[in-house]
Formats: structure tokens, C-alpha cells, sequence
């Protein structure tokens, strides 16, 4: 059984994704502004989970290498470090990934 297309419903198709290629090439603008505080607030919470990050790592070593009496402050740190390392996941994946 063969399956015939109408020239209609090609043309329709067409009409269709020429209309969603139009709609990204608008929304797709790399000087938008409200696009630069985005990446703005990013930077912004990048710069504490870094900072956080080593601390952790910092605190780890005292603890496992020197025997220091840090294992809490250390967990405390690493947890802080994990929620906003969560919290600029889903950021980034909300502002930036492209649906």
C-alpha cells in the first residue's frame, strides 16, 4: 500500500517550520540585555560554589590527612556546596537550555 502525500500538506509543513525558524532567529539575539544579567547572576553564584568548593576540599584534607577536628565544618561546607551547586544547575538549565 502506498502512501500519497497532497502538495497542501507539504506546503503547510513547510509553512510551519519556516515559522518556527523565524521565531528563533528573533529570540536568538546575542546583545539582549536581559541575556548579559543572566549570565551576570550565573558568574555571580559561580564565584561563592567555587570558593565553597575548595573550602570543602581544604577541610577534607585537614580532616583525612592531619587528623584536624574540622569533619563538621566540613560537611556543613560540602552541603552548602551541593545546594548551590543544585540551585546554578537547574538555573543554567532553565535561562539557558534551548527547548
Amino acid at each position: 500500500m502506498a502512501v500519497v502525500k497532497s502538495a497542501h500538506a507539504d506546503e503547510s509543513s513547510l509553512q510551519i517550520v519556516e515559522s518556527f525558524n523565524k521565531n528563533g532567529d528573533e529570540t536568538k539575539n546575542p546583545n539582549d540585555p536581559s541575556d548579559k544579567r543572566k549570565r551576570e547572576i550565573m558568574f555571580y553564584m559561580g564565584i561563592p560554589l567555587l570558593v565553597m568548593l575548595i573550602t570543602t576540599a581544604a577541610l577534607g584534607i585537614a580532616v583525612g590527612v592531619y587528623g584536624k577536628k574540622l569533619f563538621l565544618a566540613h560537611m556543613v561546607i560540602a552541603s552548602l556546596s551541593l545546594c548551590l551547586a543544585v540551585a546554578h544547575a537547574i538555573v543554567g538549565i532553565v535561562w539557558f537550555f534551548p527547548f
